[in-house]
Formats: structure tokens, C-alpha cells, sequence
């Protein structure tokens, strides 16, 4: 028996390793040919120190205090080289991903469709040659064909498999907006990067709400994805905010999730002035049915940087302050990675 052992490195790359049942996350990354940061291996220097945000594991008792204190292990601070998983964890490791000698992963990807489901919003459509894993809200960088340059893109599929999808915003005049409407074609080749970033959906242990806007409900759907599949005793509510009407997008998959999944509630917000929407505002408006229950919420935010500057200015407001707090900026061209954990 073996498990999936998904690392985290402080640049935001994650690697996914398998660990056998039984072997420590030290000796399975070394299999790897992850390097770790390591000085003793026997749990007396605390260098290979990191934090397990999901996952069952064993640390044993043959470390000593100052390499890792009770308090530290209250908060899910781990040694690698003491860490036997006994299921699939995510590991954060404090460390970037070149000095552990590793990287981003590069893989390729076949265009499947390219879809214009609104004039603000492209849907992408993508099969990798290989199963790709990778942690629900995370994202990847597509390299535009025809140059060097790169895009990020968040997942809007469910982890571990081929059949990959995107919803990008289609810019005017943007490198990747332009191609894809203009010359892209079903067969055409694509290089992918990563997976990467620390904005994914972590176990859930409490209500959760979820705040998108615009295109940033990509990563929702992949996290919705997972929900549906795996379960959720918790209310988790979304409300998506886009400027003008023609901008909603996805509505009927969020329908098709609210039926899938019993705790599962959503509603969307126009900001237009001219809109027809019978919810017209920012998400900020909208928060009443929110499950804010005092702070004892998860909140997962992702959209533009003035939307996530207003939500965080919301929060401090009113003076709440969530169990967690997640959230992504991003921009046309490039996406910024931010995470404030409460």
C-alpha cells in the first residue's frame, strides 16, 4: 500500500510523491530525488521541520523536545524524517522548491475545445497525456503557443485526471485571449506547469463560504468538484459577483452542484448599474445568508485585487475575524498567490 504524499514548498510549487506504507516523507521524497532540508534524519535537529495541513500520520516518539515541542505539534508542525503517513497528507515544506532540488513539473495536453461561453469568459478545455494531480484551487502556468510566454490558469476540474478544464477571461488584445479565439484549434499542442499555489481547498471542519468573482469561480468549481465526490457535513455557501450580466457564467453547473450536494447553497450578484439582476452590488452587500457564525468559518476568496482588497476590508469592519482565512488576486496577465490563515 502506498499514499499520495503532496509537498508544498514555500514558491508555491507542489510535488506529489508516493509514499509506501511505512516509510517516512524524508525517505520518500529522498526515493524521489526531493532533497528536503535534513541534518540528523533521527529527530533531534528539527531542520526537516514542516507543517501537515491534511492527512492522518504517525510521528512515533523518538524525537526529542527542542526539535519538536507539544505546541508545535498542536499546530501541525511535523518532522519529515519521523512522519509515516497512514493515508494521503499534504505537507507543507518551508523551504523553496530549487533548494530542495525539484521544481515545477512540465507535461503536455492536447486543446479538446475552446469554448466562448460568454463575451467576458473562454472556456478551455484540455487532455494531458498523463493523470494529473493536484489540490483543489490550485492553478497552472500554459504557455502560450507561438511564444515564451506563460499564463496562469486556475483548475476548474475535479484532481486526478486527463480531461482538464479552465475558465479564463477572455481579455482584448490578450496574448492567450487572442490566440485562443483566433487561431486556436481542436489537436493543437499544449505545455502546462505546475500544479501550484497554497489557495486550495483544505479538509473541512467547519462552515465554509466561498467568495468569487469573475472568472475566479474556477477554482470553486474544481473544489465543488471534490465536495461532490467526497461528502460535506457543513454548510458551504458561494456568492459569485461579476460586473455586468452578460458576465455570469456557470450558472447551471453551481444549479447541478446545489443539487448534488445537500449543504451546498449559492447566489450571484451583478455590480452594473444597468444590470437586470435582482441582486445588483458587491458580494460585501450580500452577506446574510453568509455562515459567518461569529468567526467559526472557513472563508475562501478569489477574484481581482479590488474585490479581495474590499472583502478584507469588510472582514476587519465588522470585526470578524474567520477560523481561516484563504484567499488569491489575480489580474488579466499574471496571478498573484496571498494567503492570511486566521
Amino acid at each position: 500500500m502506498s499514499y499520495n504524499i503532496a509537498l508544498n514548498f514555500e514558491d508555491g510549487v507542489t510535488r506529489f510523491i508516493s509514499c509506501n506504507e511505512g516509510e517516512t516523507v524524508l525517505d520518500a521524497a529522498y526515493r524521489n530525488q526531493i532533497k528536503l532540508p535534513m541534518d540528523c534524519s533521527d529527530g533531534v535537529c528539527g531542520t526537516c521541520k514542516g507543517s501537515c495541513r491534511q492527512g492522518s500520520f504517525d510521528l512515533g516518539d523518538d524525537y526529542i523536545d527542542e526539535a519538536l515541542t507539544e505546541e508545535e505539534v498542536a499546530e501541525g508542525k511535523v518532522l519529515t524524517c519521523q512522519m509515516v503517513p497512514s493515508g494521503d497528507c499534504v505537507v507543507e515544506i518551508p523551504a523553496p522548491s530549487t533548494l530542495c532540488k525539484t521544481g515545477q513539473v512540465e507535461f503536455g495536453g492536447t486543446l479538446a475545445e475552446v469554448n466562448l461561453i460568454s463575451p467576458t469568459a473562454i472556456e478551455l478545455k484540455v487532455s494531458a497525456d498523463q493523470d494529473i494531480p493536484f489540490l483543489p484551487g490550485q492553478y497552472v502556468n500554459i504557455r502560450v503557443p507561438g511564444s515564451e510566454e506563460s499564463r496562469a490558469y486556475s483548475f476548474s476540474s475535479r484532481p486526478g485526471s486527463r480531461e482538464l478544464s479552465f475558465l479564463i477571461r477572455n481579455v482584448p488584445g490578450g496574448l492567450m485571449s487572442s490566440w485562443l479565439v483566433g487561431q486556436a484549434r481542436a489537436g493543437d499542442r499544449l505545455s502546462l506547469t505546475g500544479p501550484m499555489g497554497v489557495f486550495y481547498l483544505r479538509p473541512v471542519a467547519r462552515p465554509v463560504l466561498m467568495l468569487a468573482g469573475g472568472t475566479g469561480l474556477a477554482p470553486f468549481l474544481a473544489m465543488l468538484e471534490e465536495l461532490k465526490v467526497k461528502g460535506c457535513d457543513q454548510p458551504v455557501h458561494l456568492i459569485y459577483g461579476v460586473t455586468n450580466d452578460d458576465d455570469l457564467v456557470c450558472v447551471p453547473a453551481l444549479e447541478r452542484f446545489a443539487a448534488d450536494i445537500g449543504n451546498f447553497s449559492f447566489k450571484t450578484v451583478v455590480a452594473g448599474a444597468d444590470s437586470a439582476h435582482p441582486r445588483k452590488g458587491y458580494v460585501t452587500n450580500h452577506m446574510e445568508d453568509a455562515p459567518l457564525q461569529h468567526g467559526e468559518v472557513d472563508v475562501y476568496l478569489c477574484g481581482p485585487p479590488p474585490m479581495v482588497d474590499a472583502v478584507l476590508g469588510y472582514f476587519r469592519g465588522q470585526g470578524i475575524q474567520p477560523a481561516s482565512f484563504h484567499y488569491e488576486k489575480f489580474s488579466p496577465s499574471v496571478t498573484t498567490l496571498a494567503e492570511q490563515v486566521a
